[in-house]
């Protein structure tokens, strides 16, 4: 059985200026053009959004829960990334 479902776009949608981006969800689109019309049309109906972005879904990389351990351990073996030794100096604010 093949599939014959346009290909699948990610859809984020920044709701005010400033803030940042949401996924909201997914639409099956031909090009980015038609894609973003789409996420217009279903996740904007009320005004939600201010901007949109859509990313082909094949393009989206991400980590996999059973490399938790090895691909977020803690690098405490690299002190200059715990700046701990270091004394401020008097008057400086807002560091």
């Amino acid at each position: 059985m093949s599939d014959n479902q346009l290909p699948l776009w990610e859809v984020f949608i920044q709701s005010k200026t400033g803030l940042p981006y949401k996924h909201v969800g997914s639409v099956h689109a031909a090009d980015a053009e038609m894609a973003l019309q789409n996420a217009r049309d279903l996740y904007t109906r009320r005004n939600e959004g201010r901007s949109i972005w859509v990313v082909p879904s094949d393009a989206i990389v991400a980590s996999v829960p059973e490399d938790e351990d090895s691909f977020f351990d803690p690098s405490d073996d690299k002190i200059y990334r715990h700046p701990t030794f270091y004394e401020m100096p008097k008057g400086a604010k807002h560091i």
